[in-house]
């Protein structure tokens, strides 16, 4: 027999296709899924991320906060010197690093920016030369933070994040329809884009009639600068997320 709320549709608002990961777990796990990409990703502009990495080896740390951001270093260097230690913010991107022969040298418990300042102010950072390769719209956490803990910090623009094209009269059709069970979101991004794309009033509306499952704390703050608690994956992963809004589902009236 099929629990409560499982024939409800859950949202995918993350960066892909039709079988992407999130979309491929959450249909494995016996859920249905309407894709609605609200943010994409497009190379960076400029070169600054390979005129740096062409200079990797001024380095003693290089940090990654996303699996975005990998990919991007990878294109241009496949292999790091020795001498230069890896930081990473959550276990998805770590495990993309470790996949790719990335020794991760630090990696803190929670997956947040605060979180990796933190570890690194615990260890010590004071005079280190780190390369920090960003989103577009990377918030100022880590490159501020590292700084107040006297480390020199270059941050550069790794990939861009942009608004995807969505087909929003579609999609508040859907809302309107009241049959969507959740709505998932990997990113802050995918939060401001999803409310820019279908107005205030009906985001809110998805936003009150959905589960709202968040991939960590960050994306969570955006959510609440919007006036709805999301509940965090059970961990900083796109299984974590799947896993999560299964279960509330499953428990949802």
């Amino acid at each position: 027999m099929t629990a409560p709320g499982l024939a409800a549709a859950v949202v995918v608002t993350r960066a892909e296709s039709h079988d992407g990961p999130l979309s491929s777990q959450l249909r494995s796990l016996g859920l249905n899924v309407l894709l609605w990409p609200a943010v994409r990703t497009v190379p960076a502009a400029g070169n600054s991320l390979e005129q740096a990495l062409a200079h990797i080896e001024d380095f003693d740390w290089i940090v990654f906060a996303s699996r975005n951001a990998v990919t991007a270093v990878i294109r241009w260097l496949p292999h790091l010197p020795e001498g230069v230690r890896v930081a990473a913010i959550g276990r998805a991107t770590a495990q993309v690093l470790r996949s790719r022969g990335f020794s991760v040298d630090l990696l803190p418990n929670e997956a947040s920016a605060a979180a990796l300042v933190d570890a690194f102010a615990a260890q010590g950072c004071a005079g280190a030369r780190i390369l920090y390769p960003a989103s577009s719209r990377a918030l100022p956490t880590i490159t501020q933070g590292l700084t107040q803990l006297g480390a020199e910090v270059r941050q550069v623009e790794a990939y861009r994040t942009e608004a995807a094209v969505l087909d929003a009269d579609d999609c508040r059709a859907w809302i309107d329809r009241e049959v969507i069970g959740a709505v998932t979101f990997a990113s802050p991004s995918a939060v401001i884009e999803l409310e820019r794309a279908l107005g205030p009033p009906h985001f809110t509306r998805l936003l009150a009639q959905a589960a709202v499952v968040a991939i960590g704390p960050t994306t969570a703050r955006a959510l609440a600068d919007r006036g709805r608690t999301a509940v965090l994956a059970e961990s900083a992963t796109l299984s974590g997320l799947a896993n999560t809004t299964l279960r509330l589902l499953q428990t949802r009236p």
